[in-house]
């Protein structure tokens, strides 16, 4: 019992964690509510800053990709309970991305910068609504699995768990990624750019492009023809109408994020 109390707590820890952090982020980016935003802390040389930014970017790059690979997976739950695994992948990404807030160097000369009252307001209810898409897309393929939630407590309970199965739901059949699509959209839906936030969001946007190629491949792999068909009728990120009237089997994996 001790042992399935503390894989739970685990997880759950792991969880908080992450929903403190997506919750500072998205005050650090809006520079609001937070004690540092992208456009605080101390004044270097840009070249410095440049720097030392990229390399916190990358560092959460190489984190997250190489945990998300279906091969350190099968060698990493040999060390760890298999019920931990998804817990440890968003408990680590969340202390890195912590690690990338905390020591990020402002570089704060602005890109642009919108004074028109309206004009501010409608940018900021755009980002918002991406940062809302991309909540209600974890619930849509299952938000507790996707954070290890549901795997620590089958544990916990003695039962089996089972991934959820491939479905298309909603959003999912506009486009293949609206998780990414929503980060896109809070990334870019702002009144006001500097320097250093056009550098996060900069490099943040080619991560994406580049990681969902690396989980296509995967999906591939896993699921075969069936995923294949859904990519031919789904588009990544730009909704199409064919993508609505389109038909062939369901096939999302929740496990692949």
């Amino acid at each position: 019992m001790g042992r399935r109390i503390m894989i739970f707590g685990y997880g759950v820890f792991a969880y908080l964690a992450f929903l403190a952090v997506i919750g500072y982020t998205i005050g650090f980016l809006a520079g609001s509510g937070v004690p540092k935003d992208v456009d605080d802390g101390a004044s270097g040389p840009a070249w410095v800053a440049v720097l030392v930014d990229v390399a916190l970017l990358g560092l959460f790059a190489v984190q997250h990709s190489v945990m998300a690979r279906p091969w350190f997976k099968r060698w990493w739950t040999r060390i760890v309970p298999p019920a931990l695994e998804r817990s440890t992948y968003v408990l680590a990404a969340s202390l890195v991305v912590a690690l990338v807030l905390w020591q990020w160097r402002p570089l704060p000369d602005m890109v642009w910068s919108v004074d028109a009252t309206w004009t501010r307001a409608t940018l900021w209810t755009i980002g918002l609504g991406g940062w809302g898409v991309l909540v209600f897309s974890t619930f849509l393929i299952g938000h507790f699995d996707l954070f290890g939630l549901r795997q620590v407590l089958a544990r916990f309970r003695r039962t089996p768990y089972t991934e959820p199965g491939f479905h298309e739901p909603v959003l999912y059949r506009l486009v293949r990624h609206p998780i990414m699509v929503g980060f896109l959209i809070a990334f870019w839906a702002t009144p006001q750019m500097s320097v250093g936030r056009l550098l996060f969001v900069g490099t943040a946007t080619g991560y994406i492009l580049v990681a969902v190629r690396f989980e296509e491949h995967d999906l591939r792999r896993e699921i075969g023809e069936p995923y294949e068909r859904y990519a031919e009728r789904v588009p990544r990120f730009i909704p199409r109408p064919s993508a609505l009237a389109g038909r062939g089997p369901a096939v999302h994996d929740s496990r692949a994020h």
